[in-house]
């Protein structure tokens, strides 16, 4: 009986060999459909071409015309043992970032190199990003002998073995193999052949079926991105679907389950599918949806995880490796869109803490990281997110970078940082979390206005109070239900117990009060409330900490006075003499209304 399938990603740079390895594979498997391979043959004869291998796999009709291979493909292949998904991840050095979604899944990698024009550039970068996606099992392919005489043969194939074991051993990756072979004549793919009698290791296909599977993704923890939610209303069908693809884990009828970083519980009533029988349970990789047995307010972007499983970290400041592949340089201080799953955010790179070169491994200390290098950088996302860190799961560590509408670059998360204890307790907080029998779905009909956060902030000397507590009496006049909260009202009251004898906090009670702070107003929100705060010089770590641990994205902050360099920071900012209550009270008028049915 064979095993589940494996997938396979072949690398290599341009003109290597590595579709003609591709079309062996298929041709001496016989995994072609029928009657492909002499479709081919005459297809070649008629347009007076010679048969390549390769062309078994272009199957689009400029691929063929510029003899490179343009996409991403995956084709098919068994053996004896196991079926195979080849991933053909392409090398020419304009289609490289195709790769990085390529490589994403693959168990093991075959990369192929010319020994007659050596390892290139493109060679080192690939067995770079191998590493950079944790794929362990490498052979590497030494392909196109057959153009050296016979007594050279050897001597070609040590020097690159050579060669390549030094570069893979300085990022951490150890080549599973290295085989000989002539991709055109089929030597050391699926047979031995006559001209290279002193290899004496595995064929390409003995290789392939040694290869472990990595851990197989339904033993992880649970996790889908919601890609979108379906509503229905046509025959009294009042079902709400969470739709998306599972990424890890299974998922039960009956499970608990938290979307992060919101934080909202609910439990699992039903899982729906399309055309397909009933179903009580869904795992790793099947698009599918599930009704929850209490309806919150979903979004595409968050992340669905089962309560008692190990949960994702949340964040706003990370840590990543960045491969770049942008015309233009990455840079400090440039705001880029992050992609990882499907939630997008803004993030602004904060720091560049070094540069290196892919292909030489040398690394210098710049403020900018230009095409084919990886930065080690610091991002700040503009709100949080949630991720996981080493934890096997690809689609909840691994993201891209988008640069004028653009991919421009991959990445991988390595580090969260801040208070990573914040983050757990704010998972501990989410699950014993005691909701109240009215949803805020009923609460925002009722009260016809969703719940809000204005914060307003600026330096010491700048009138916030006065502002806040006209728009807090305004929006009274205007039938909402607001209240206003000065931040020095919690002083002496539920920060009692920090407060030292200095009037100035010290920098560890400013973060417990903030903490405190960011606590109460999500309590406050939870009752559906438009809840106005002010507080002096807030910061931009301290405006993560409110934003992670507030429930909600309907949190608007705004800097009274002068802008300062981290005003971008903010939402809105006013001058002193601006009519900062006005416009906030007209902001709210615009955006904050909810009609009853």
């Amino acid at each position: 009986m064979q095993n589940r399938e494996m997938n396979i990603v072949i690398v290599g740079h341009v003109d290597h060999g590595k579709s003609t390895v591709i079309g062996r594979l298929l041709a001496d498997t016989n995994s072609l459909p029928k009657g492909k391979l002499e479709a081919v043959r005459e297809l070649c004869r008629r347009t007076n071409k010679p048969f390549e291998y390769a062309f078994l796999l272009d199957a689009l009709k400029d691929e063929r015309s510029q003899g490179i291979t343009i996409d991403a493909a995956r084709c098919f292949f068994k053996t004896e043992k196991r079926k195979y998904i080849i991933i053909d991840a392409p090398g020419h050095i304009e289609f490289l970032k195709n790769m990085i979604t390529g490589a994403s899944h693959a168990d093991a990698a075959l990369l192929v190199i010319d020994a007659r024009e050596g390892i290139s550039e493109n060679s080192r970068r690939h067995g770079y990003m191998l590493s950079m996606l944790g794929i362990k099992q490498v052979a590497v392919l030494v392909n196109k002998l057959d153009l050296f005489e016979i007594h050279e043969r050897k001597g070609a194939y040590d020097n690159v073995v050579k060669d390549f074991t030094e570069f893979l051993s300085k990022i951490d990756i150890t080549a599973s193999c290295y085989i000989p072979i002539s991709a055109v004549l089929g030597e050391n793919i699926a047979s031995y052949g006559e001209s290279m009698p002193w290899y004496k290791g595995e064929t390409v296909l003995q290789t392939l079926d040694s290869f472990y599977h990595s851990e197989k993704a339904d033993g992880l923890p649970f996790r889908m991105w919601v890609q979108d939610v379906y509503k229905f209303t046509a025959g009294n069908d009042d079902r709400r679907i969470i739709a998306g693809t599972v990424s890890s884990g299974v998922l039960n009828t009956g499970d608990e389950i938290m979307l992060l970083p919101s934080g909202k519980k609910t439990f699992v009533k039903s899982i729906e599918t399309f055309n397909e029988c009933p179903k009580t349970s869904v795992s790793a990789g099947y698009a599918a949806g599930f009704c929850m047995s209490e309806q919150i307010y979903a979004k595409r972007g968050e992340l669905i995880t089962i309560i008692g499983q190990k949960a994702p970290l949340t964040g706003s400041r990370i840590k990543a490796s960045v491969f770049w592949l942008g015309k233009k340089p990455l840079s400090e201080g440039k705001t880029y869109k992050l992609k990882i799953g499907t939630f997008q955010v803004g993030c602004e790179i904060e720091k560049i803490l070094g540069v290196l070169n892919a292909s030489t491994l040398e690394s210098s200390e710049k403020t900018k990281a230009n095409r084919h290098e990886v930065a080690q950088c610091i991002l700040h996302l503009h709100r949080p997110a949630a991720f996981d860190i080493s934890s096997g799961i690809s689609e909840t560590e691994r993201f891209v970078i988008v640069d004028d509408y653009e991919i421009s670059g991959g990445g991988i998360i390595t580090e969260l940082l801040g208070d990573e204890r914040l983050s757990e307790k704010l998972n501990i907080r989410n699950i014993k979390w005691h909701k109240s029998s009215i949803t805020s779905a009923e609460r925002e009909r009722y009260y016809r206005q969703r719940a809000q956060m204005i914060l307003i902030t600026g330096a010491v000397s700048v009138d916030k109070k006065t502002v806040a507590r006209n728009l807090e009496k305004t929006l009274l006049k205007d039938g909402k239900i607001a209240y206003y909260m000065g931040i020095g009202n919690m002083l002496y009251g539920v920060n009692a117990d920090i407060k030292s004898e200095s009037s100035m906090l010290s920098e560890e009670e400013r973060t417990e009060h903030i903490r405190r702070l960011g606590e109460l107003c999500n309590i406050i929100l939870d009752a559906g409330i438009i809840l106005v705060v002010t507080a002096s010089d807030i910061k931009q770590d301290e405006l993560d900490t409110l934003r992670t641990i507030i429930r909600t994205d309907e949190v608007l902050t705004v800097w009274i006075g002068t802008p300062k360099a981290r005003s971008k920071d903010f939402d809105m900012y006013f001058k002193k003499d601006e009519d900062v209550a006005e416009s906030l009270l007209e902001f709210v008028r615009e955006t904050n209304t909810v009609e009853t049915e």
